[in-house]
């Protein structure tokens, strides 16, 4: 049995050692290091280009809830983000240089897996093929998935936050601490307070700096997930209290209350010597970024390692365009995916990664694909971006809202969340069943 993925990102390098363990022989194609995207560091595989975390782990959440399901389906990825773990309250971040790194030493050294470096240009292929390249997908590959789709691309912008040396940090004016606690008995995160002055001096400074232009035959689209953080300030005031400077959950000691405003720093790797601006994804030049930050009390000396940037994303108009197992309509032999087959986020391109995976088995095994039910947060990914034509597709992240709910009454939220996980994680092992027969 013969396979190829294209692209080594999470979804690729997913998908690739599911094969392989499965005694696939995989030819990963994968163009680093002879090119790179824009958004690209580093030559290793798996490499997280936005945040460096994965979201929640609490099963009560859907974010959480689709980690135990992938858990349970003995995702690969997973486990590396586990083993390259930074403390992050109730959130599963990575260091991610070991996480990328851990992904690359295990795919290259893999008896089932002949990695060829280079760019691809075509999908001519006698075997199944999952097409991992990404949301930044471009060239004569993205001309050649255009042919077979008739050009049913879409886009949107996303957004990275910057990062900042933590030793430049100035702790007279930050505190160590989770929300509510949650975590590590001294906290995760450092929290860097304002008050309702230099809250109101930092947002009139915000909205009107200066951001990078784009190109004049484009229109700014921005996913809501990834919000450039002066397009939240413009929406209003107190925008910024309710999104990424949320003071709520936190305690200040210093002041004996909760802060006015409260911008998180999390850690960027197991050392501690680097930390991001949590959700402030920016499309400010890079000089306006070092003045209006530099605002942020703690931060008025902060050294900033990596400035935040804008890049545009590609996608597919899934419905339009892909089967419900993630196949292309147009070309049934050709699998997609990852951001570009319409799912958002890290957790959600590996999930996508695994369920092209274990489709392509099930092809090369001449047995019947099966998508699980939408009473799994995994199966309601794939049921809800290939399910039905929308006027307007947007990439789908987990959450409850795409899955089929309990139909009973629960005394509490939480009654019916634990309920949501219940059934889901008995759906998910009869998913699980049907994989290994």
């Amino acid at each position: 049995m013969k396979a190829v993925v294209i692209g080594a990102g999470l979804a690729g390098s997913e998908s690739a050692y599911f094969l392989a363990e499965h005694g696939v022989k995989v030819t990963l194609i994968e163009m680093k290091p002879q090119k790179k995207t824009p958004a690209h560091k580093n030559d290793l595989f798996g490499e997280l280009v936005c945040s460096n975390s994965l979201k929640s782990e609490d099963e009560l959440t859907a974010s959480g809830l689709l980690k135990k399901e992938l858990e349970i389906l003995d995702c690969f990825l997973l486990k590396c983000a586990i083993s390259s773990r930074v403390p992050a309250g109730g959130a599963l971040a990575v260091d991610r240089e070991i996480f990328a790194k851990t992904i690359t030493d295990k795919l290259k050294t893999h008896p089932n897996i002949t990695i060829i470096q280079k760019e691809q240009e075509d999908l001519d292929f006698s075997c199944p093929v999952i097409l991992a390249t990404g949301p930044l997908t471009d060239g004569k590959i993205k001309e050649a998935l255009g042919k077979i789709i008739g050009n049913n691309n879409l886009f949107f912008y996303d957004a990275i936050a910057p990062i900042v040396e933590s030793s430049s940090v100035d702790m007279d004016f930050a505190f160590w601490g989770n929300r509510y606690d949650k975590g590590g008995e001294a906290g995760d995160y450092i929290n860097c307070p304002m008050n309702k002055e230099e809250f109101n001096n930092f947002y009139t400074e915000l909205i009107k700096a200066k951001t990078v232009p784009l190109k004049e035959f484009e229109e700014l689209k921005v996913f809501e997930g990834c919000m450039p953080v002066e397009q939240i300030a413009l929406r209003g005031f107190q925008c910024l209290r309710f999104g990424p400077m949320k003071p709520v959950g936190l305690f200040y000691e210093k002041e004996n209350r909760m802060p006015w405003a409260a911008v998180q720093l999390r850690k960027e790797n197991t050392q501690g010597t680097t930390f991001n601006l949590v959700g402030f994804q920016t499309n400010l030049t890079f000089g306006e970024q070092k003045r209006i930050f530099s605002m942020i009390p703690a931060l008025k000396n902060a050294e900033f390692v990596r400035y935040g940037v804008m890049h545009r994303n590609s996608y597919l108009n899934a419905p339009l365009s892909l089967t419900h197992f993630s196949s292309l309509k147009n070309s049934p032999n050709i699998f997609v995916a990852g951001q570009l087959s319409g799912v958002e986020g890290y957790m959600e391109s590996i999930a996508s990664g695994l369920f092209c995976a274990i489709n392509v088995l099930k092809t090369l095994q001449e047995k019947p694909l099966f998508v699980p039910s939408s009473k799994t947060c995994f199966g309601a990914l794939f049921n809800e971006i290939s399910s039905e034509v929308k006027k307007n597709f947007q990439p789908v992240n987990a959450n409850y809202g795409i899955m089929n709910m309990p139909d009973n009454k629960f005394p509490s939220k939480n009654e019916k969340r634990k309920k949501i996980l219940e059934e889901s994680l008995f759906e998910i092992n009869v998913y699980k069943e049907n994989i290994e027969k």
